[in-house]
C-alpha cells in the first residue's frame, strides 16, 4: 500500500528534494527541453485566439477572401510547429520519466544487496516492493509531467494576461478578477479531494488485502468454517469504500460546476461589457472573438497548476520513503582495509582471497539480537576442524540457527570474535566466505526460469554436463528427466511448478555444483520421502566428506553418524556430544530420540495396516 502523509513545506522539505538532485543532473538538457518545448505549446495556445479574432475582423465581418490563403498558410504552419513540439516534448518527457526512475530503482536494488539479514528480518516485503516500485514510479511522473504541467500553465497563463492587457486593459480586468477565486477554490479543493483520494487508496488496499486472504486461505476458512466471519469484515471494507468514494465524487460533483459557474461568470461579463463596447464601435467582433475564447480557457492553467503544485508536494512523501529506505545501513559490512584488499560484493577482487580450508573457531562468543534484551549466546567456545560434522537439534523456536548465522556472518558476534582458518572472519571478505559456503533451506526459492538455470546460479559457468551430475549426485535427475522439456522445464515463480520435495532437491544440486568448502543443511531432507532420502543421506556422507557441515535437523535418526551433535533449548546449548555420548548421558536429547523414535515407530505400524 502506497500511504500517504501529511507533508510540512519548509526547509526540511527543501533538504528531502535536494537529495534528488544527482539523480535529475543527468537529464538537466532534456529537463530543459522539455520546458522550452512546453513554453513553445503554450505560446501557440496562446496565439490560436487571436487568429480566430484577426479571422473574423479581416475576413468574417468585412465578408472577403483576400489575404485568406497567407492567413491559412500561416495557421498550418503554427499547427505543424505545436505538432512537432508536442511530439518532441512527449519522448523527452517519457525517456526522462523512465531514466529517472530505472535510475532510482537500480541505486535501491544495489542498496538492498548490502543489507544484512536483520533488516529483512524486520522489514515486510510489500513495504520494500512498494519504495521500488509504486514510489519511484511516482516520483519520475512528478520531475516530468509536474514540469510539463507547470511549464504550460503558467507560461500560457502568463502569456493570455499580457494579450488581453495588451489589446483591452478594461475587458481584461473583467477576467483576470476571476483568476485568484478560481485558484484559491481550487487549491482548498485539491486538500481535501487528495486527503479524500488517500483514504480511497487505503480502503482499497484492504479490499485487496481481503481478496487476497480470502482466495489464498480458503481451504483454512472452510475447514474453520469462519466463512460468516470473512464475509462481515469484506462487507465492512466495502461499506468504508462506498462511503468514501461516494464523498470523493461528491467533492468532484461540487467543484467542477463551481469552476463552469465562474468561467460562464467570465463570458458574461465579457458579452456584456464587450457587447456594449462593440455596439458602440470601441471595438471589433474579432476583439471580442478574443476574449470570449481566452475566458473559456483561463480556468484551465490555473486549475492545471494549483492540481500540479498540490500533487508534486504529495509527492514528497514518496521521496522520504525512497532516501528512508537508501539511509537503511547494514548492520554487518567489511572495513575500508578489507574492501581495499578484496573488494566490494560488486567488484570482488578475487584474485586476492586465500584459500579456505574450512576451519572454525569460536573464541568467547556471545551474541544479543539487536532488539533483544539478553544473550541467546554467551562465552561460546568451541573448535571446529576442517571436515567436521555439526548437528545441532533441538525443538521449534529453540534457536538452532543462530550458531549457523554467527558462522556463516549472517550476524555477528555482539562479543568475542569467529576465526575461519586461524584468522578473524571479519579480517576477509563477507563475498569470499560466503562464495564457499552451501546453504540448503528447508522451505528453499528457486528463482522464475528453467531447472538447469536454477542449478546453474550455484555456479554461473558449469557446463550442461556438470549441471547434470550435480542432479544425479542428490537423485534430482530422475524426476526432471519426467518433465515436459527436462531440464529447459519452466520451474514457475518461486518453483510454483515443483512439489517442496523437488524444489529442494534441486536447491541441494545447486549447493553441490557450487562446490562449497562449508555445507549448512537446514532441515534439508524434512519435505523428502523416505525413499529420497536415503538416496540424499548416501549423496551427504560421500560430499561432506573433508568439508565442514552443519546439520539443523528434525529428524534426529538422520544425525546419528555426526562428529559432534549441539543440544539447543530456549537459545542456549544445553548438551554437546557425540550421539552415542548423549544417549548414554540420557539427558534432554536423550529424551528427544527415544520419543521422536516411538513416535515414527507409531507411524510406521499405523501406515502398515
Amino acid at each position: 500500500m502506497n500511504e500517504q502523509k501529511d507533508i510540512k513545506i519548509g526547509f526540511s522539505s527543501l533538504k528531502v528534494w535536494g537529495r534528488m538532485i544527482p539523480y535529475l543532473k543527468p537529464y538537466k538538457k532534456s529537463l530543459i527541453a522539455i520546458g522550452v518545448l512546453m513554453m513553445i505549446n503554450a505560446a501557440v495556445d496562446v496565439i490560436y485566439p487571436i487568429l480566430a479574432g484577426r479571422a473574423v475582423s479581416q475576413f468574417v465581418e468585412p465578408r472577403r477572401t483576400e489575404g485568406l490563403l497567407t492567413f491559412g498558410l500561416i495557421y498550418l504552419a503554427i499547427i505543424i510547429l505545436q505538432t512537432f513540439s508536442t511530439i518532441l516534448f512527449l519522448r523527452q518527457a517519457l525517456f526522462t520519466e523512465t531514466k529517472i526512475r530505472r535510475d532510482l530503482c537500480i541505486t535501491l536494488f544495489d542498496h538492498l544487496q548490502t543489507l544484512s539479514f536483520s533488516y529483512y528480518n524486520v522489514t515486510p516485503v510489500g513495504t520494500i516492493l512498494s519504495r521500488v516500485m509504486s514510489d519511484t514510479e511516482r516520483i519520475g511522473a512528478a520531475f516530468t509531467w509536474s514540469l510539463v504541467d507547470v511549464c504550460w500553465s503558467s507560461a500560457y497563463l502568463i502569456g493570455c494576461i499580457g494579450s488581453m492587457l495588451f489589446i483591452n486593459w478594461k475587458l481584461a480586468l473583467m477576467i483576470i478578477v476571476i483568476i485568484p477565486i478560481i485558484g484559491f477554490l481550487t487549491i482548498k479543493f485539491q486538500k481535501r479531494i487528495l486527503a479524500t483520494n488517500r483514504e480511497v487508496r487505503r480502503v482499497n488496499s484492504e479490499i485487496t488485502r481481503h481478496y487476497n486472504e480470502g482466495i489464498s486461505g480458503s481451504k483454512t476458512s472452510k475447514t474453520m468454517v469462519i466463512e460468516d466471519k470473512n464475509t462481515s469484515a469484506f462487507k465492512k471494507v466495502t461499506q468504508e469504500m462506498r462511503s468514501k468514494s461516494v464523498h470523493l465524487a461528491f467533492l468532484g460533483s461540487v467543484y467542477v460546476p463551481i469552476i463552469v459557474f465562474l468561467t460562464s461568470l467570465a463570458v458574461a461579463f465579457v458579452l456584456t461589457s464587450g457587447g456594449s463596447m462593440a455596439m458602440n464601435r470601441l471595438i471589433d467582433i474579432g476583439t471580442l472573438t478574443i476574449f470570449i475564447n481566452y475566458a473559456l480557457t483561463i480556468s484551465h492553467p490555473v486549475q492545471s497548476f494549483a492540481n500540479t503544485i498540490t500533487n508534486f508536494f504529495s509527492t514528497q512523501a514518496n521521496v522520504e520513503r525512497v532516501f528512508e529506505l537508501l539511509d537503511s545501513k547494514p548492520e554487518i559490512t567489511d572495513t575500508p582495509e578489507v574492501v581495499a584488499k578484496y573488494g566490494t560484493s560488486f567488484e570482488p577482487k578475487i584474485d586476492n582471497w586465500e584459500a579456505i580450508e574450512g576451519n572454525i573457531t569460536f573464541e568467547n562468543v556471545s551474541f544479543m539480537y539487536s532488539d533483544g534484551t539478553e544473550y541467546v549466546l554467551e562465552d561460546f567456545n568451541l573448535d571446529i576442524p576442517t571436515g567436521t560434522t555439526i548437528a545441532i537439534v533441538g525443538e521449534t523456536g529453540a534457536g538452532k540457527s543462530t550458531l549457523v548465522n554467527l558462522a556463516c556472518r549472517f550476524f555477528e558476534p555482539t562479543k568475542g570474535r569467529i576465526l575461519i582458518d586461524g584468522k578473524d572472519y571479519k579480517d576477509r571478505s563477507m563475498l569470499w566466505l560466503h562464495s564457499n559456503i552451501g546453504y540448503v533451506l528447508q522451505t528453499p526459492h528457486l528463482f522464475s526460469g528453467s531447472v538447469k538455470e536454477n542449478i546453474r546460479y550455484g555456479r554461473l559457468d558449469a557446463t550442461d554436463d556438470e549441471i547434470i551430475d550435480a542432479a544425479k549426485l542428490v537423485g534430482a535427475h530422475d524426476f526432471i528427466m519426467k518433465m515436459e522439456k527436462g531440464y529447459d522445464s519452466d520451474v514457475g515463480e518461486g518453483g510454483g511448478q515443483l512439489s517442496t520435495g523437488e524444489k529442494q532437491l534441486v536447491s541441494f544440486a545447486r549447493a553441490v555444483l557450487s562446490n562449497p568448502r562449508i555445507f549448512v543443511l537446514d532441515e534439508a531432507t524434512s519435505s523428502i520421502d523416505t525413499h529420497t532420502e536415503q538416496i540424499i543421506q548416501t549423496a551427504i556422507s560421500t560430499l561432506l566428506e573433508n568439508r565442514t557441515s552443519f546439520l539443523i535437523a528434525h529428524r534426529l535418526s538422520t544425525i546419528r553418524q555426526a562428529d559432534l551433535i549441539l543440544v539447543v533449548k530456549h537459545g542456549k546449548i544445553i548438551e554437546r556430544g557425540t550421539h552415542h555420548d548423549l544417549m548414554k548421558n540420557g539427558g534432554y536429547y536423550a529424551d528427544l530420540y527415544n520419543k521422536q523414535f516411538e513416535d515414527e515407530t507409531a507411524e510406521t505400524v499405523f501406515a502398515g495396516q
